[in-house]
């Protein structure tokens, strides 16, 4: 990768940083668990090596005789050890720890007492273990020390304590801690930098790689290239992030697909419909205009003129209406309000109100319905208007002397409805497209005298909201079935 795209990589060197003060935490954390460590271990290693001073003391001699500290005789030795160890100062305690006499190389005892339960420990583990416990000279600190029990006729009269750590000893170690405390912590801080930068540069350059791919696909995609997807399969947050731009790229590119098709669709609408309006509009100025202008028409030429004109403006708010209908279908203004309610009485109501136009093509309706149907549930006037849409266009495609038959059948699933004519039929290439805004059979003249094609396309929307599918069967030249069901309560 060039060295300007690593500079300019912001997220790579605030990764490396943020890791490089993480370690150097840890280095500075493990210098002092390190510090702490080394010293207690020095501390065992001196008790395992002097930890039998106050035994030997008590066993080669008899510090304490009667009830008193024997000074002559134990301050000799005493003196002869601390001459072979310097750092050791030795106390005698009564039974109760309270300081009765001591051999220190000065005498700064601020404490006259020393706690019995650490010697006593001391003791019963026979100085395996290493246990710290008081320092007169130092109240406030706890050393390292030896203990032994000393008897007189059988008798506890008290006990030698050595502390093996004396003021001396711990200057000395100090000084040595602090210098091996920052040769170590040097050591390891410029070893922390340096690991740091080199796991810094081969982990995250890694990882900044692929950020940086990823990013150049979403800059491709943000430039037009609506194609670019993010290879590979990456686990964990990258992966996601790869799985969800990919998804939402696309959902995208689905949506841009559906917004050019609707686009195209509102062209082919204002197309549709300033076609079919302006059919019946013209039909209209032009009969007003002839009746402006010829002022000798007779009445029965003035009825003619105004019976057309009555008729186009009926088929023109038709029209109107079923435009207004179908865009509140689509846009999903429209909530079915379920009841119950009997289907062939329903139908029944609608084939009356269809007798008067069946008549005038002396076509015949007929309703085919068993004498006891279960109620539907479902919205009457969606329903209604489903049956009366398919009416009208049975009525449109049916030559005279025809027929139109409803079929209500009693199913498991529902009442099933079957409303067929023995029309002119719908070929079979036109079929799919049947219940299509717009769509319509025949021939562009028919088409143009038979409004623009939306009953259909609002049959199916409505069923849609019941969750009824519609069905088609149609022979040119015989008639045409169409097929749903309904639900029962």
């Amino acid at each position: 990768m060039p060295v300007k795209f690593i500079r300019g990589n912001l997220l790579f060197w605030k990764i490396s940083a943020v890791f490089t003060g993480l370690l150097a935490v840890l280095g500075i954390a493990y210098l002092f668990i390190g510090s702490h460590v080394s010293r207690v271990y020095f501390n065992e290693v001196n008790q395992q090596l002097y930890g039998n001073v106050a035994a030997h003391l008590a066993n080669t001699t008899q510090p304490i005789r009667n009830g008193k500290p024997d000074t002559a005789i134990t301050h000799d030795i005493i003196h002869s050890i601390m001459v072979i160890n310097p750092s050791v100062e030795v106390y005698l305690l009564d039974t109760t720890g309270k300081i009765i006499d001591f051999v220190v190389p000065d005498k700064s005892v601020k404490s006259n007492r020393v706690s019995l339960a650490p010697v006593k420990q001391f003791i019963q583990e026979g100085g395996r273990k290493y246990i710290a416990g008081d320092n007169p000279k130092q109240p406030a600190k706890e050393s390292i020390f030896s203990a032994a029990p000393v008897y007189e006729n059988g008798q506890l009269s008290g006990y030698v304590y050595a502390v093996l750590a004396s003021e001396k000893q711990e200057a000395v170690l100090a000084a040595l801690n602090r210098n091996f405390f920052w040769e170590l912590g040097g050591n390891i801080f410029f070893a922390t930098l340096l690991i740091a930068f080199a796991v810094g540069i081969i982990i995250f350059l890694l990882i900044t790689r692929s950020i940086a791919g990823i990013a150049a696909t979403v800059k491709r995609f943000k430039e037009g290239d609506y194609s670019a997807r993010i290879m590979g399969k990456s686990k964990g947050d990258l992966g996601l992030l790869t799985s969800t731009f990919n998804e939402m790229a696309d959902v995208i590119v689905d949506n841009m697909d559906k917004i050019t098709a609707a686009d195209r669709l509102r062209q082919e609408l204002i197309a549709n419909i300033s076609h079919d309006l302006r059919t019946p509009l013209a039909i209209m100025q032009g009969y007003i205009e002839t009746l402006v202008i010829r002022e000798n028409t007779t009445l029965i030429e003035r009825q003619q003129y105004l019976d057309i004109i009555l008729s186009s403006s009926r088929r023109l708010s038709h029209l109107v209406h079923q435009l207004f209908e179908y865009s509140k279908l689509e846009a999903n203004q429209i909530t079915p309000q379920k009841e119950q309610f009997l289907l062939n009485e329903l139908v029944n109501d609608v084939l009356i109100k269809y007798e008067i136009l069946a008549k005038e093509k002396n076509i015949t309706l007929e309703l085919d319905s068993p004498s006891s149907l279960p109620a539907v549930f479902a919205d009457v006037a969606l329903v209604e208007r489903v049956f009366q849409n398919l009416l009208d266009n049975a009525l449109k495609y049916t030559e005279q002397n025809g027929c139109i038959r409803v079929k209500l059948t009693n199913k498991a699933s529902g009442i099933g409805i079957a409303v067929s004519d023995n029309g002119t039929g719908i070929a079979l290439e036109d079929q799919p497209y049947i219940f299509e805004r717009y769509k319509q059979s025949g021939q562009p003249e028919v088409q143009a005298s038979k409004g623009m094609g939306l009953g259909l396309a609002i049959v199916k929307k409505i069923l849609d909201l019941h969750q009824s599918r519609i069905n088609i069967q149609s022979i040119p030249g015989t008639g045409t079935t169409f097929q749903f069901e309904l639900p029962v309560v």
